[in-house]
């Protein structure tokens, strides 16, 4: 869950909800997976609205005891709309005050649109143990490139978006880890690139105890600093960041102010029973 731009003001709420569930290998070097997830985000005046609900799946495939690659695939539906029954218009002004009574003179051809949504991706992991593994990921949205305007232009299409992706976790000491992790994204004249770096310090080992204390920051190319920190308790995930935001909107109006966001992840143990077996021989 993600709110920022409070102070424009023009509020963006962000949030987003998943399900993942990992199915027992068919073979002895592959096995899958399937997921859901909630998306939406408001922001404006206008209340633009996006909501997606997508359904997800994956099969990977261990090339040896190092090295796994997966492949996955996205479907879903995609909603996106707006309202103008709080937004103001030049036409409006009627040369000495704003008259709400006189038209926008705007038409819109649509106030709301659906569309698919499809994705696919890719990732390749090293892993010489449970601390030690590097993750390099790329991954393609949007590839049906759907209509996505209020207005009936058919050449007006959402571009494909690329992500490239870079996820390290190095055990230093048996209390300390360190991750470090990387993103590059590109859509159309677009791009973006962040950074970030996380200390992982195991303050409790012990099974059914486990505690960690996660603190990092991660930076973005555009000019913003996202410290955070996260507590895993567990099969709980808690973690807190605040998106110090150093962009052109925010100098004009001399503010650092940007984003706080707040991730939580609970991990549903459940462990496969033993076969049943005879422990002595039958004479």
């Amino acid at each position: 869950m993600r709110d920022q731009w409070r102070f424009v003001p023009v509020p963006w709420f962000t949030f987003s909800g998943a399900f993942d569930k990992n199915i027992l290998p068919v073979g002895k070097d592959h096995f899958y997976g399937w997921g859901i997830n909630f998306n939406y985000d408001k922001q404006g005046d206008s209340r633009l609205v996006l909501a997606a609900l997508n359904l997800s799946g994956s099969i990977s495939k261990e090339l040896n005891k190092r090295n796994i690659i997966t492949g996955g695939a996205l479907l879903g539906f995609a909603r996106r709309g707006f309202n103008t029954s709080d937004l103001t218009w030049d036409k409006q002004w009627d040369g000495r005050a704003f008259n709400p009574d006189l038209g926008s003179n705007e038409q819109f051809d649509l106030e709301a649109v659906t569309f698919l949504e499809s994705s696919l991706g890719a990732n390749y992991r090293w892993q010489k143990n449970s601390r030690t593994k590097i993750d390099l990921g790329v991954g393609a949205f949007h590839l049906l490139q759907p209509k996505t305007s209020f207005y009936n232009t058919p050449d007006k299409k959402l571009p494909t978006h690329f992500t490239f992706t870079l996820l390290g976790n190095f055990k230093l000491a048996n209390a300390l880890d360190i991750q470090v992790n990387a993103l590059h994204q590109l859509q159309s004249a677009y791009n973006e690139t962040l950074f970030g770096a996380m200390a992982k310090i195991y303050v409790n080992q012990k099974r059914g105890k486990e505690a960690q204390l996660h603190i990092g920051s991660g930076y973005r190319t555009a000019g913003s600093f996202i410290p955070t920190i996260a507590i895993q308790w567990n099969q709980w995930y808690a973690s807190f960041s605040y998106d110090v935001d150093n962009t052109d909107i925010n100098n004009a109006i001399n503010s650092k102010r940007g984003g706080p966001e707040i991730h939580v992840t609970y991990i549903f143990n459940k462990v496969r029973p033993l076969e049943e077996r005879k422990t002595c021989p039958i004479y």
